[in-house]
């Protein structure tokens, strides 16, 4: 019989849930999934404010609600970012244990990394050359260099969405000033990243949900062969994309068709991240997984 198993990604911008049933070989089926744009770190990740402190407690008791319809006795709460800065992490942990009976288990941001590789591998075509894995966050953005023979570098970043649109995004549109200080400071601190990739160059970008579902909305690639758990991209349209949603105020980005409404505020600073992440790895291909660290934490963690 297979194993019924939930996790709860409890990210800096969304709380994620996902139920699904593992067979004896390793195979997973989907049986409810779910996403609350909850917004943790929206008054930023040093504290997290009185509001969305109360909108993440709420997301658990309503996610509490939905474990005990599907009969799931085998759950992980995973914490991230977020819950290991904010100064009332623990008081957030202590209160979902408490009002929603879920226990929260915080991670590295190495052990986010692994966990990421290890769902976004199972979810792609085996791969036959080097690949650039980037998973954009609310809190942090994780990077992964991996090939045939494993993982080669690693390393979590403190750049996540929620971070950079708090620290540079200030004008609607945002201003070139904004822009130039925000490159600036990805450049100074993906300086790591910058030299693994001199070690192990790579043009493949492997992208984990957030963002990256934006990009294959927009600029799936037909002629490329379906794949259950993948997409490939066509790159021509990128930068008439990039540019458009960089330039848009709050009111055109809400109008923008493939934008949802609770990512119209961070897009901005993400397709910067996005733009300054290709330009550094001169990237060339882009696969979007649909799977990610829920999926890795699922098949064994």
């Amino acid at each position: 019989m297979p194993t019924r198993r939930a996790v709860i990604d409890l990210g800096s911008n969304t709380f994620h849930l996902l139920i699904a049933d593992l067979n004896e070989e390793g195979v997973l089926r989907n049986v409810y999934r779910e996403r609350i744009y909850v917004k943790l770190a929206s008054e930023g990740i040093a504290t997290i404010g009185d509001t969305p402190f109360s909108r993440g407690i709420a997301a658990l008791q309503h996610f509490r609600r939905v474990l005990d319809k599907y009969g799931v006795s085998q759950l992980k709460a995973i914490g991230t970012a977020a819950l290991r800065t904010a100064s009332n992490g623990p008081a957030f942990i202590l209160l979902a244990r408490r009002e929603a009976n879920i226990s929260i288990e915080l991670i590295s941001g190495d052990e986010e990394a692994r966990l990421i590789t290890q769902g976004v591998l199972a979810a792609i075509p085996p791969v036959q050359e080097r690949v650039l894995i980037m998973d954009i966050g609310g809190g942090s953005t994780e990077f992964i260099i991996a090939g045939p023979a494993g993982v080669h570098w690693q390393q979590s970043f403190p750049i996540g969405v929620s971070v950079l649109h708090n620290g540079f995004h200030h004008s609607d549109p945002i201003s070139a000033g904004e822009i130039y200080q925000l490159e600036d400071f990805l450049q100074e601190q993906t300086a790591p990243l910058a030299a693994a990739l001199r070690q192990f160059p790579t043009h493949h970008l492997i992208g984990a949900a957030g963002t990256f579902d934006v990009l294959a909305e927009a600029l799936k690639d037909p002629d490329a062969p379906l794949h259950p758990s993948s997409h490939q991209l066509n790159l021509s349209g990128l930068d008439e994309l990039s540019d458009r949603i960089i330039a848009a105020n709050m009111a055109e980005r809400l109008a923008m068709e493939g934008i949802p409404d609770q990512r119209a505020d961070l897009v901005v600073v993400a397709m910067i991240l996005l733009r300054f992440t290709f330009k550094l790895a001169s990237i060339d291909r882009v696969t979007v997984s649909d799977w990610a660290m829920k999926e890795g934490v699922l098949l064994g963690g």
